[in-house]
């Protein structure tokens, strides 16, 4: 009997995990092999299960996937990353190759993506959509974006993501904890932001930051 490669859910979401698990021990040569809500119990699962794949969200409570996908990249590097997420691949997928992602997936793509990307990953090759791989090109070529997100990629990944937290209701002292730095830390990255983004003050980037949100839950 051939050997099935190991897969490692990382989401917050519990239904989420529950149809990925279904999905992917239907198959004759995946199966799930753990499961993880957090970042920090993602780190210590792969290095108790040891999956060739982890499956991983951008946004999660009690840390960021972009930040998880750096540590699993520096602790084992042989584990390869798919980024499965809600949010715009056009802004994230290029970040999430950065950090060490070999795929990222919409939530919103068929089910048979899902399974595309694990075993293009294991073959050896990127996983991604045919938007994301022309952004891609034609930024090479021209040297600038040209997606809808262009102004965003402003931001580092951490000025993003409080960006992103702020958008979603998050105090000051929130995103501290959530991003475990310290309040002028956050403070920090604020006002680089707003410098960033040619905000005027607290106001307006909470309310940007908040529409922002809106419009990313829309899409």
């Amino acid at each position: 009997m051939t050997q099935k490669s190991k897969v490692l859910l990382v989401d917050d979401h519990p239904l989420v995990r529950e149809w990925l698990a279904n999905l992917i021990n239907q198959q004759s040569d995946l199966q799930v092999c753990g499961e993880a809500d957090s970042a920090p119990k993602a780190l210590q699962m792969i290095g108790a299960v040891n999956p060739e794949v982890a499956i991983v969200d951008i946004s999660m409570e009690g840390g960021s996937g972009l930040e998880l996908i750096k540590n699993i990249k520096a602790s084992h590097p042989k584990v390869m990353v798919i980024v499965l997420s809600m949010h715009d691949e056009a802004l994230y997928a290029e970040r999430a190759l950065r950090a060490g992602a070999r795929g990222y997936i919409m939530k919103r793509e068929a089910t048979k993506r899902v399974l595309e990307a694990i075993r293009c990953v294991l073959g050896g090759d990127l996983y991604l959509s045919d938007k994301i791989a022309m952004l891609m090109a034609e930024k090479f070529v021209d040297g600038r974006p040209k997606s809808a997100g262009s102004v965003m990629e402003r931001l580092s990944d951490r000025e993003l993501e409080v960006f992103q937290l702020l958008g979603r209701g998050y105090s000051t002292r929130q995103i501290a904890d959530e991003l475990h730095v310290s309040f002028k830390t956050v403070q920090s990255f604020c006002a680089r932001i707003k410098e960033k983004l040619n905000y005027v003050n607290a106001a307006e980037l909470l309310r940007e930051a908040v529409r922002w949100h809106d419009r990313q839950q829309e899409k």
